[in-house]
This record gives structure tokens, C-alpha cells and sequence, in this order.
């Protein structure tokens, strides 16, 4: 099985676009499935030219980015209400 990369950039050389081309998008959307998602969009949906496949390519990069910053705030959130119901020992001032 082949690499998400190797599939984004045999996608775009379907196309007649440059190998270069899709390495440069695989190094921006950085993750196998962000690559794999413009892989897929590439293939089925066949742009007619760079500019859509690199607005394509800022929107699931957008979208991973949202999704991560939602996650790391969820886990903020978490260890915050784990905070806030921890045991408490009472105090005593005498």
C-alpha cells in the first residue's frame, strides 16, 4: 500500500501537475489524513487549477487546526473540572 503522500502526488501528475507540487502540499498539511483527504479531493473532484488545489489544501489544513486547538481545550477543560472536584482536606484555623 502506498503512502498518502505518494498517492497525493501520483493524483496530481494524473493531472499534469509537478511531483514537486504535491510535495510541497503534503509538507503544509503535515498529517497522513489531512493528506489522504486532498488525495481523495484531488482524484474525485479533478480541479482545473492550482489555485483550487491549494485553496482545497488551506481548508482541511483549517479544519485540522480547528480540530486540534478544540481537543487541546477539551483536555484543558477536563484537568480544570478535575481540579475544581478533587477531594479537599478542611483546613483548620485556630
Amino acid at each position: 500500500m502506498r503512502e498518502p503522500k505518494d498517492r497525493l502526488i501520483a493524483a496530481l501528475e494524473d493531472l499534469g501537475y509537478p511531483a514537486e507540487f504535491g510535495l510541497v502540499l503534503a509538507a503544509e498539511l503535515k498529517s497522513d489524513n489531512a493528506i489522504e483527504r486532498m488525495a481523495g479531493y484531488v482524484a474525485n473532484a479533478r480541479p482545473n487549477s492550482m489555485e483550487e488545489i491549494v485553496d482545497e489544501m488551506l481548508a482541511i489544513r483549517d479544519l485540522n487546526m480547528r480540530w486540534r486547538e478544540r481537543k487541546i481545550s477539551e483536555h484543558a477543560e477536563a484537568k480544570l473540572t478535575e481540579f475544581y472536584n478533587r477531594p479537599r482536606v478542611d483546613e483548620d484555623f485556630e
